[in-house]
């Protein structure tokens, strides 16, 4: 018999089948891929990993309910010009089919541990890290739309202790000590309307990664997490826009293709706040505005405020341009800005005076990003950028005949290359080195009594890194070790900064996982409650000067195992974090240590615990625990002992639940954690000694946290091309009186006032949404 007939015998019954599974499935109308992979990841009890533009508006025959797991993959493949490898029982590997050039998207596989964490578009991977994904994001309690920093605060061990995305704890760390970037650029403004929402467009954004350890090699700074967002990279040459509103603000988006080789993607956002009141506003307005210059002045018998008006806005805007199919050129631009100005009137001697006070809060960035795929297996990203933080205020208080001018100016530039190698599906190397330059200012102006205080500090660092990948044949094991060399120039300082990342999964259903970092920043925020600008925004970036305000560095180490079966998780982390070289002024006391100035250090040891149950892909209800301690530890201060941090939140709990079904989706949560500590004055506190004497610091508790939270959104067609939803949500339904912080003071007569700030109150909001 001749080759060519044994070969006909051994194939002409597969291609039979391939035809019989063809023909069964002809008749019913194609999917997105990512539906069926849905369907089948929950029939076959399997995990699909994937790079998202492999499978970017793919679409497929719906599978049959009789074909093996097999037959399935191999009519996928057929369908799609995808290889799926089935790498055991349980994972199933999908890439591109490599090019008969060998061009192909370097990108490295990653495996999806979780899916729908907590909620559609939250997904963990086995690096440890979480992605966020607004563009399929499901619903939170009391998120009217997908806000990025907000999101982040529903997943364990990440919160805020007054409740906006200007002041995000992450494992007991201060805001400042959370790394944001924006398409690779640092921001140093993260919200509007002074914390309450994000100041980056969620539409806008096709990723966010979130890091609470075991940070790649590429991340500097950061020492309590990274949070990174990415906008779309890839060229599709489909036309998308968006317009929408809610009770604060209105905004628009469009992708425009240009040409096959060029697209541009812009955005912007504006407040509606000085145009119309609303219910939303005025909560906004109380929450933000209580117990601050503009609310004092209202309140005095001798002075008022009128006709203030406060807005925001932001623009950002991404030129993407595919010069080769090896050679592809983007170009970013991000601007976001705070505007509040009021009039304060006064009548003194007979004689009306009104003067003009305002405050300006604004960040600009601008990069270049170029990427070259040399080969198929090696390349390179360069970035260069720079990001402007700029706020300016001038406040007169007209009673005292004083004006008070305060600036503080970021300028951070930065050029940086990074290198990937990926020789095969289990091994990836990256590489890189960062050059980075950062100039802050900060002004101070008085003239009565006349006082000038100018400083500026320029920090020049450089950084080399490197890490190595690894991910066995089996999935089961994934190792990320590297590490990084911090080098300034001015402190002739050298810093080894290891990272470790380890993923084992075990008994198919378990895994473990061990991570580890030590990090360093030169940048940090000082908050001058005394001093600040109009009594709002007390929150100023300063520089490492290496003597009064050293480089603040980290070291952090993590355990978790997490059960995942049949849509039921189980997941349990600890961690410990030692945190050196912070300082009194960027802890924002308000008691005894007020007007110290010490340098000392924090360690908060902890667990965060979740349960997660979801039910056919219409319920997912969760509860998440957390517990923790979180001290200080300032040589000069409390005789050297520790004492609690003042963001010691030792206990932190949520319970939600999420529905979704056809075009509805529903959502309900309740946060309650225990209060943040407090430091009351001594009960043997001196009278008319003009000074108050406090008990021990931080010895005592504010009253727990409790909110309940509601939200839904439904979706319909206008037409054929155009969709709308429409969404409510509502903050602290029970309008539970809760408060953030306290603090005392004295009067005119020497006795002592207890002045408390309140949370958000019940908060109702709406939402309008047009995609094209």
């Amino acid at each position: 018999m001749s080759k060519a007939s044994l070969l006909s015998i051994f194939f002409l019954p597969l291609f039979l089948n391939v035809a019989n599974l063809k023909a069964q499935t002809i008749q019913k109308d194609k999917q997105l891929l990512i539906t069926i992979l849905k369907a089948l990841e929950e029939k076959y009890n399997i995990s699909f990993s994937y790079a998202d533009e492999s499978i970017k508006n793919k679409k497929a025959t719906p599978i049959t309910d009789d074909l093996t797991l097999e037959q399935a993959l191999e009519f996928l493949k057929l369908e799609t010009n995808l290889d799926f490898e089935l790498l055991n029982n349980r994972f199933v590997a999908i890439k591109k089919a490599q090019k008969s050039d060998g061009l192909f998207n370097t990108q490295r596989l990653e495996e999806v541990v979780i899916n729908n964490y907590l909620t559609s578009g939250i997904t963990k991977l086995n690096d440890g890290s979480l992605t966020i994904k607004p563009e399929t994001f499901g619903i939170l309690p009391g998120l009217i739309e997908p806000d990025v920093l907000q999101t982040i605060q529903a997943l364990p061990g990440v919160l805020s202790v007054d409740e906006t995305v200007s002041n995000i704890n992450v494992r007991g760390g201060t805001h400042d000590q959370n790394l944001i970037l924006w398409d690779g650029i640092k921001m140093y403004q993260s919200g509007h309307f002074f914390g309450l929402i994000s100041a980056f467009n969620p539409y806008t954004t096709k990723r966010v990664n979130l890091y609470k350890n075991g940070t790649h090699a590429k991340y500097g700074d950061g020492i309590s997490s990274v949070i990174e967002m990415q906008l779309p990279d890839t060229i599709d040459n489909e036309f998308k826009a968006g317009l929408g509103f809610n009770l604060i603000n209105a905004d628009g988006f469009a992708k425009i293709p240009l040409s096959k080789k060029t697209e541009l993607q812009i955005s912007t956002r504006r407040s509606i706040t000085d145009l119309i009141n609303t219910s939303t506003y005025n909560q906004y307005f109380k929450r933000i505005f209580q117990d601050s210059d503009f609310t004092k002045s209202k309140s005095s018998d001798n002075s008022i405020s009128q006709n203030e008006s406060f807005y925001f806005y932001d623009v950002t805007a991404k030129f993407l341009y595919d010069i080769t199919k090896k050679d592809k050129l983007r170009v970013h631009f991000y601007h976001v800005s705070n505007e509040l100005n009021y009039d304060e009137q006064s009548t003194i001697n007979d004689r009306n005076e009104a003067l003009n006070s305002k405050l300006t809060q604004r960040n600009t960035a601008i990069g270049v990003t170029y990427i070259r795929d040399w080969t198929s297996k090696f390349s390179t990203t360069s970035q260069i950028y720079v990001s402007n933080y700029d706020l300016d205020a001038i406040n007169f208080d007209v009673l005292n005949n004083q004006r008070l001018i305060q600036e503080n100016e970021v300028f951070d530039g930065s050029a940086k290359i990074d290198a990937i190698y990926n020789p095969n599906q289990q091994l990836k190397i990256n590489g890189g080195y960062q050059f980075t330059e950062v100039g802050i200012s900060n002004l101070e102006d008085v003239n009565n009594p006349d006082f000038r205080s100018y400083i500026k500090e320029v920090v020049r660092s450089h950084a080399v890194y490197g890490e190595i990948n690894f991910l066995s044949n089996n999935a089961k094991t994934r190792l990320n070790l590297g590490g990084r060399l911090n080098y300034i120039k001015k402190f002739d300082m050298l810093f080894a900064e290891p990272r470790l990342s380890f993923s084992q999964r075990f008994l198919n259903h378990f895994r473990f996982e061990i991570l580890g970092e030590f990090k360093s920043q030169t940048t940090s925020q000082i908050i001058d409650l005394q001093n600040d600008f109009l009594g709002i925004e007390n929150r100023r970036w300063i520089l490492s000067n290496n003597s009064t305000i050293p480089v603040v560095k980290s070291k952090q180490l993590s355990g978790g195992i997490h059960f995942n079966k049949n849509k039921f998780l189980i997941s349990a982390e600890a961690y410990i974090k030692n945190v050196n070289g912070i300082t009194t002024r960027s802890q924002g006391f308000q008691n005894q240590y007020q007007f110290v100035n010490a340098i000392g250090s924090y360690q908060i040891k902890g667990i965060d615990f979740l349960l997660n149950k979801q039910f056919n892909d219409i319920i997912s209800t969760w509860v998440s625990y957390s517990y923790s301690t979180n001290n200080y530890t300032f040589d000069e201060l409390n005789n050297g002992e520790p004492f609690p941090n003042n963001a010691d939140i030792q206990h932190a709990v949520t319970f939600a639940s999420t529905y979704t079904k056809n075009n509805i989706k529903l959502a309900v949560g309740l946060n309650w954690h225990s209060g943040i500590p407090n430091t009351e004055p001594s009960i043997n506190d001196v009278p008319n000694d003009e000074v108050i004497t406090y008990a021990s610091p931080n010895g005592s508790n504010l009253n727990d946290y409790l909110r309940l939270d509601f939200s839904t959104n439904y979706d319909f067609n206008v037409s054929d091309n155009v969709k709308a939803t429409i969404g409510t949500s509502v903050w602290n339904i029970l309008n539970k009186r809760n408060i953030i912080n306290a603090y005392y003071t004295l009067d005119s007569d020497n006795a002592i006032n207890k002045i408390e700030n309140e949370s958000l109150g019940i908060t109702p909001n709406v939402s309008f949404r047009l995609k094209f």
